[in-house]
Parts: structure tokens; C-alpha cells; sequence
């Protein structure tokens, strides 16, 4: 008797779920199917599970495909129970192609063509909604959201719309999306929600049109370059109860949120400064790099040390005085962006071109915040005392690239779960929106052009 095993969360029980078990019943005489627990699923970071497990197994039950259910709850129980149940196949989908090569040592391992889209016809009745998202634009960042969105439950990537057609295939049958187009019209047929990632310039009116076609939207940060474009665009949304929110992923890690809940606790007395730092080194003939795309170091990496300073701030900051570097084509290279408050300062300090220590000081008048690089994936800081016997670090997990915190909160506010909008609001994209328009447009900017 050949037998066969495969595993997986099996929420929100649909199409895709019923073909896999299918197929893999099909490989052999004997199917076991291996249920991952919610607290296994959160380990790993697979957010939003919606069913419980008890319902999970019977629509598993309910398919008539699985001979024997058992439950995946740690790390390294896969190689168990190939040897325990004496496996012969282990299969999953090919979503997952590579990831389970380690397996050949003790079994054949074989990939099943995943179903593309997410069918209407569910296999019960439910009142949750898959959201099915259409991706603009398919760059690194698209690359790197169409993986993270599986760790989401209540969520499809369906499509991609690009208006260099190659390109939109290319990122469709890499991630076998449903559908790709470089006709607009469309790309809004068949989605819920666009996820928007394309360069900096183009973001309003892609917001735009997705919000006048009934779309919700989640916008890469800078979401616009200027306050009225940003009020436009919450109005038009909020006319049409629609969820705009700017992609900023820290704004949404658990990790900052417990560094901004303890730093605004009063742990460190009160806060008087905050510093935060973000550099990477880039050359080349690319997008961040060309002034037509409003490249540089100002829009493409502000956006994190802006939100950090806001969250911790406030909005209501007096003045803001920028210092750069800019090379011999316009495009700062280096900047300093100084935040005034009436009893408090704030420096953001971004760089394509020169590299500094990037890490988040917040300076209080009992004790300091010192969150080190990377801080905007925030994993680990500490609080810091005059007697360091009173140090604390504090440590939280980030997964993977980070992306499937926004898209988990994407997906709640689509749902009705307002109680997340405290995360990054209205008001602070608009805030965030006016320090980008003042930047571009020279307000209080020392330039020092350098060769």
C-alpha cells in the first residue's frame, strides 16, 4: 500500500483545498492529512486564521479523500511522521516548490500544480469573504508581496496589471497568479482591493482610479508627495467606505507597536528627543536614483524614520528644516530632516549615497529607547537607565519580509475591524504626505551639491 501525506492550515475551506486533496489522494492508496494548529500557525507567522481547528478537520472529514487526519503543532514533525506512519509520498502545492526538498533523504516528494484564483464556489457556507487583490505595478517590492500574502488567510493575490505587458506576465507566471493585463479596465474586473506598487509618481492617480472603480487600496509608501493629494484621496475613500492605507510595514510590526506602547508609557520620563536613522548605499541606473521618478534619499527611505518620530510626536511639530547632499543631477544623496516641536526635536536622517548607524534613539528624561539596525523590522531594543541594573530588552519575532502585518491589517479594515486603524491613520499619512511636498519643493532646504 502506498501511502501519501500533505499538510496545511485548510482555512476558509474552497476549491483550491478540495483539488489539492484530490490530487493527493490520487498519488497513492492512503491519505494523511496533517492539520496545523492556530499556535503552530502564529509560530510560523501565518496570520488571520479564521476557522478552528475542530472545523478545519471536518470540512477535511466532509471531502471523503483523507483516510487518517492528524495534527501538526511544532517544528520537525513532518520527518516524524514520515517515519512514524511509514510515508511513501509527501505532497503540498507547488506554491511550495523547493521548500521541502530535505525531504527526499526519507520519501518521494512531489509538487501539485496549485489551483490559480480562488473559486466563488465554496465547499460551505460562510460569511467571510476571500479579498481578492490585484497588484499595479511588478517590480522587487510586487516580488516580494504575492509570497508574503500567503502567510494572510482572507486574502488572494488574483492579478497584476502593468502597462509594459512582459513585464505583468512575467511576475504572473513566476508567483501563478489568475490573470495578467495591461488594460486597466481590465484588471478592476475580477478584485476587491489593489495593492498599489509602482514608482512614487504615479501612486495618486493609480489610487485614483481604484478608488472611483470601488476598489480598496493598500499604497507603498510615499502613498502622494503632497498633503492636498492625500486629503482627495481619503475624502474620496471615505465617501465611498472604502480602506485607503499607506504600505509603511513597520507601522504595523508588533514589534514597533510594543516599542512606540513603551516608549509613550513614560518608562523613560519625558520625551525630549528622538533620533532615527535609515542608509543603504545604491548606484547605478536605477529607479531611486532617477529624478524624473522622484528618486532619492528624501522619498525613497523617509517614509520609516518620519513614521517613527510621528507615532512617538505626534503631528502637531512647528517646523520642519531639511540639509542634503545632492549630486550634479539634483538628487539628494544624504539628507537631515529636522522636526520642531514646542518642548521637544526630532531628527530624520536618510541616505542613498552615504552610510550612518542606522538605529532609533528615543531620549527621555529618565532613561533612553535604543531600538539598533534594523530597527524598522523591529525584532529586539532596549530600555535604558542612569543605573543600568534597570536595562530591559525586550525582544518580538518579524517574519520574512515583514509585508503580511499590513496586509493582515489590510484585510481586517476591509472586514470591518476598525479598531486596527490606530496603526497608521488618515491624519499621519497626510502629515507624512506634507513633509515629502515641502522636501520637493525647497521649503527650509540647505543643499550642499557635491561631485
Amino acid at each position: 500500500m502506498k501511502k501519501v501525506i500533505t499538510y496545511g492550515s485548510f482555512d476558509l475551506f474552497h476549491d483550491g483545498h478540495y483539488r489539492l486533496l484530490k490530487r493527493a489522494k490520487e498519488l497513492g492508496d492512503y491519505l494523511i492529512v496533517g492539520v496545523t494548529t492556530e499556535q503552530y500557525d502564529e509560530y510560523r507567522g501565518k496570520l488571520n486564521i479564521i476557522d478552528s481547528i475542530v472545523n478545519r478537520i471536518e470540512h477535511i472529514k466532509q471531502t471523503g479523500f483523507a483516510d487518517e487526519i492528524i495534527i501538526e503543532d511544532h517544528m520537525g514533525q513532518k520527518i516524524e511522521d514520515i517515519l512514524k506512519y511509514n510515508i511513501d509520498i509527501f505532497t503540498v502545492g507547488s506554491d511550495w516548490t523547493g521548500k521541502f526538498d530535505y525531504l527526499k533523504e526519507y520519501c518521494e516528494v512531489i509538487y501539485l500544480e496549485r489551483t490559480k484564483g480562488i473559486s466563488s464556489t465554496m465547499l460551505r457556507v460562510t460569511n467571510y469573504n476571500i479579498i481578492k487583490i490585484g497588484i499595479i505595478g511588478s517590480g522587487r517590492i510586487a516580488n516580494r508581496f504575492v509570497p508574503e500574502s500567503k502567510a494572510v488567510n482572507g486574502v488572494n493575490v488574483e492579478s497584476v496589471y502593468n502597462p509594459h505587458l512582459q513585464s505583468a506576465k512575467k511576475l504572473a507566471d513566476k508567483f501563478e497568479l489568475n490573470t495578467y493585463t495591461d488594460n486597466i479596465d481590465i484588471f478592476y474586473n475580477d478584485i476587491d482591493a489593489v495593492y498599489i506598487a509602482s514608482p512614487h509618481n504615479t501612486h495618486y492617480e493609480y489610487i485614483k482610479s481604484s478608488l472611483i472603480n470601488g476598489k480598496h487600496v493598500l499604497c507603498e509608501k510615499p502613498m502622494v508627495l503632497s498633503k492636498s493629494q492625500a486629503e482627495e484621496l481619503f475624502d474620496i475613500a471615505i465617501s465611498n467606505n472604502l480602506v485607503l492605507l499607506e504600505a509603511i510595514k513597520t507601522a504595523y510590526t508588533p514589534g514597533f507597536l510594543k516599542l512606540i506602547g513603551i516608549a509613550k508609557s513614560g518608562e523613560i520620563g519625558v520625551i525630549r528627543d528622538v533620533e532615527a536613522c535609515f542608509t543603504k548605499l545604491v548606484s547605478g541606473n536605477i529607479r531611486e536614483l532617477q529624478k524624473e521618478e522622484n528618486g532619492g534619499s528624501f522619498t525613497e527611505l523617509a517614509s520609516y524614520p518620519l513614521l517613527a518620530i510621528i507615532k512617538i510626536l505626534g503631528t502637531d511639530y512647528k517646523e520642519v528644516r531639511f540639509d542634503c547632499f545632492v549630486d550634479k543631477n539634483g538628487i539628494d544623496l544624504y539628507t537631515k530632516a529636522y522636526l520642531y516641536y514646542d518642548t521637544t526635536i526630532a531628527t530624520a536622517k536618510v541616505g542613498l549615497g552615504v552610510k550612518s548607524e542606522g538605529q532609533l534613539i528615543i531620549s527621555g528624561t529618565n532613561g533612553y529607547l535604543l531600538a539598533e539596525a534594523p530597527w524598522w523590522k523591529t525584532q529586539h531594543f532596549e530600555v535604558r537607565h542612569e543605573d543600568s541594573n534597570k536595562n530591559e530588552k525586550f525582544y518580538t519575532k518579524f517574519y520574512a519580509e515583514g509585508l503580511r502585518y499590513e496586509i493582515s491589517d489590510f484585510e481586517s479594515l476591509i472586514n470591518g475591524n476598525k479598531k486596527k486603524e490606530f496603526k497608521l491613520t488618515a491624519i499621519e499619512s497626510v502629515v507624512l504626505a506634507k513633509i515629502m511636498e515641502d522636501f520637493i519643493n525647497g521649503k527650509n532646504k540647505n543643499i550642499i551639491t557635491i561631485n
